[in-house]
């Protein structure tokens, strides 16, 4: 098996050539159902005359990659979705929920991606269409899984900008502990626990906190609102502790992004892409994307010392991406 090169053809048919368990991750964007046009009229997915023949090819392009990745890899699929008859069809989530049918795969997560400059519509009856998901599947629950690896460019970012915490932080908890109607045992527990919070803050390991104690502070409703409520009731006292950046969640903001030439009507964020690429995999593993497009992927790849495979029909935008990889590069070292 060939790598670190684009692939023109056919994905059905080039995956076919691929070894079982033969890639490390797939991260990939199908074409949308009738969404656009690819180019040059060529018969690629996404131009079907009803959905259920779109998603039965999508399954059986999908179910090729899981085949082709390792079982200690994942599957990634970016979908967008489409107005039929004016409502929302929710293509995205019945390919989901068709493909975890099969037990030989689960979803880890949906990340949602939030877009900061989202395409405005024509209809005033209907908001704008702001967040597409990326479905992140597992073949078996040994996947490669780099959290920290995810986080470091925001620890990085926080050690940079935040601000040494102040000397007086805590203090006001401690005064409202002293002159609350807690039990002297409730005093002791709370402000041994005030204390261990704020060392917390001053290794980083937390943002900041907040702190709430009975008598003196209105009970929450509604949420999660229960356990925290029993905390204050039966033990005087509640610390609720706030990890920022730490707490990396599965929704990731980033604007729409069109390659310079703007030959490729569909270009998803580079910047995401790098960050699942972290996430989910080492140096030198073998990112495939089987709708290779303007080559995005393959770029995130070379980018962060990951070997790629680009498979991509349209001739053009097989050029466009050979031209992206040579242009685009960056010094990997500062990114890994």
């Amino acid at each position: 098996m060939k790598i670190n090169q684009i692939i023109t053809g056919n994905c059905l048919e080039v995956l076919a050539e691929l070894e079982d368990n033969s890639v490390d991750v797939t991260i990939t964007s199908p074409p949308y159902f009738q969404q656009r046009n690819y180019g040059n009229g060529l018969k690629g997915i996404g131009n079907e005359q009803d959905e259920s023949e779109y998603l039965e090819k999508l399954l059986r392009i999908f179910w090729e990659t899981v085949r082709v990745t390792k079982d200690t890899g994942t599957i990634v699929f970016n979908l967008g979705d489409k107005y039929i008859n004016g409502g929302l069809s929710l293509l995205p989530y019945k390919f989901a929920i068709e493909a975890t049918k099969n037990k030989e795969i689960f979803l880890i997560n949906q990340i949602t991606w939030s877009k900061l400059n989202p395409t405005p519509r024509q209809d005033k009856r209907k908001l704008i269409q702001a967040t597409e998901p990326f479905f992140v599947f597992a073949k078996s629950k040994n996947y490669h899984f780099d959290l920290d690896n995810y986080l470091k460019h925001f620890d990085d970012l926080a050690k940079n900008s935040r601000k040494k915490p102040s000397e007086k932080l805590g203090k006001r908890y401690f005064d409202l502990i002293d002159n609350s109607g807690l039990t002297e045992i409730e005093k002791q527990k709370a402000r041994a626990e005030l204390k261990d919070t704020i060392q917390a803050v001053f290794r980083r390991e937390i943002d900041s906190f907040r702190m709430k104690i009975r008598g003196i502070h209105k009970l929450a409703y509604g949420g999660q609102a229960g356990g925290r409520n029993n905390q204050i009731k039966n033990q005087g006292y509640s610390i609720i502790k706030i990890h920022g950046k730490k707490m990396k969640k599965d929704i990731v903001e980033s604007p729409v992004e069109t390659t310079k030439n703007n030959s490729h009507p569909a270009v998803y964020p580079l910047y995401i892409i790098q960050e699942l690429i972290k996430l989910l995999s080492k140096p030198d593993d073998i990112i495939l994307d089987p709708f290779s497009g303007s080559g995005t992927t393959c770029l995130a790849a070379q980018n962060l010392s990951r070997n790629y495979i680009g498979i991509e029909i349209n001739t053009e935008y097989v050029k466009l991406s050979k031209e992206r990889l040579q242009k685009e590069a960056f010094n990997h070292e500062l990114f890994v």
